[in-house]
């Protein structure tokens, strides 16, 4: 089974980003083009680093969601599992996804794929039992971002996943008061 969502990256050191920010906005990047597929109010990235509380040493996820949900208020933003993420996924909504050894005390996982980065996860793929995440990488300070792929299994410990949906409307609501 494969799904991938066709999402643009776009890499964290483009000339249009502060140099400031370069190093440590990978979270500020992929809100962005996480933003910009759904079609929701989308500030630049620079923005976006300085409304979300992007640091030196990254975004915290606390802070995102927090942050995120006051820029967008009629957006659903949290913090979800793998399957939901998924869900997300085969329902056309890519995910905010960080890698983090650090704060899930695994500093010595050296399978893991990054140390600490955000990505947005855009697909999935199952082949023999295997689970294997598709992403944009955001780039490197010599190239675009590339779509990637990874095993979940070598990442599992270090994964967390932010889903940003649009919240559900009450139809029963919106029918009886249009009936009035």
């Amino acid at each position: 089974m494969h799904c991938q969502l066709p999402l643009q990256g776009k890499s964290q050191y483009e000339a249009s980003i502060s140099p400031n920010y370069r190093n440590s906005a990978c979270g500020p990047t992929t809100i962005h083009v996480i933003l910009q597929y759904l079609g929701a109010p989308t500030p630049s990235i620079n923005q976006l680093y300085e409304m979300l509380g992007g640091t030196k040493i990254g975004l915290f996820k606390w802070r995102l969601i927090r942050n995120l949900r006051m820029l967008l208020p009629a957006w659903n933003v949290r913090t979800c599992t793998l399957k939901e993420a998924l869900q997300e996924i085969d329902e056309g909504r890519p995910v905010a996804m960080r890698f983090d050894r650090y704060f899930s005390l695994q500093w010595c996982n050296k399978k893991s794929t990054y140390a600490y980065h955000w990505v947005p996860l855009i697909g999935y793929k199952i082949q023999q039992d295997e689970l294997s995440l598709i992403f944009h990488d955001n780039g490197g300070s010599d190239r675009e971002s590339e779509i990637r792929l990874s095993r979940y299994q070598d990442n599992v410990k270090v994964l967390s996943f932010v889903k940003i949906a649009p919240k559900q409307v009450n139809i029963k609501n919106v029918l009886v008061s249009k009936l009035k």
